[in-house]
């Protein structure tokens, strides 16, 4: 996937759901991996000529993991990169880690972590005097995620591509719709940018891979799985 395709891909998204209006404040969530790394990218470029004048900024929310050294790398590699984007870059510590893995030693840490990563990124995003966030979830998270509501809470849901935080007032965005997982870790590559492996120690040993593995390997006997998972998902956004 080259530039004018991620560009292509972003503005029928955004397009579709009328997720950019004059003059919003976007916060794009930026975790050091491919997806928010690729989706940075995609935004600053489509900024230059989308005909909804918007602002864009950057979040970093740092976990806590006591690795050696790895929040002052990982802060310092993303500042550099939203410095070549020209994209104003903020950080936010916390304690997560530390309350996920060692007081609360979960089980499952993933849904606690992800409850207070976002909790932590919504502070920062009105703190800065922004009405939206953009998160990078692409095609595949979005199949993966209605999959895992179904197979493990017995109903079909999935985070729809614009959802309206009454709370806050924030309104969350995620314009990789239509982007495959495939194609992000293909243009992440082909741009070489700066990506950060994650260092949490749930990585890979999640709900979520579990169910990857799963359609990976009903694939080789329905081939059409992720098409028409997808097709049901949109459907069921369209409803």
């Amino acid at each position: 996937m080259n530039t004018q395709k991620l560009l292509s891909y972003l503005r029928q998204c955004i397009q579709q759901y009328n997720m950019i209006e004059n003059g919003d404040r976007i916060a794009v969530g930026l975790s050091g991996g491919k997806d928010s790394m690729t989706l940075l990218y995609g935004m600053k470029h489509l900024q230059r000529f989308y005909p909804n004048p918007f602002d864009l900024i950057a979040i970093y929310v740092d976990l806590g993991i006591p690795v050696s050294n790895n929040a002052v790398v990982s802060e310092k590699i993303l500042s550099e990169y939203c410095k070549e984007l020209d994209v104003p870059f903020y950080t936010v510590h916390t304690d997560i880690y530390q309350i996920t893995f060692e007081e609360r030693k979960e089980k499952n840490p993933c849904s606690l972590c992800a409850k207070m990563r976002k909790g932590a990124l919504n502070d920062k995003a009105l703190e800065l005097n922004c009405n939206k966030i953009a998160y990078a979830h692409h095609k595949d998270d979005f199949i993966e995620t209605s999959l895992m509501s179904l197979l493990f809470e017995g109903h079909y849901y999935c985070f729809p591509p614009v959802t309206r935080l009454d709370r806050t007032g924030l309104t969350v965005i995620r314009p990789m719709l239509y982007i495959d997982e495939i194609e992000v870790t293909g243009f992440a590559k082909r741009h070489k940018l700066p990506v950060i492996t994650n260092p949490c120690p749930a990585d890979g040993v999640t709900k979520r891979q579990e169910v990857k593995e799963f359609i990976e390997k009903s694939a080789t006997q329905f081939p059409d799985i992720r098409k028409n998972l997808n097709s049901a998902l949109l459907n069921y956004f369209k409803e």
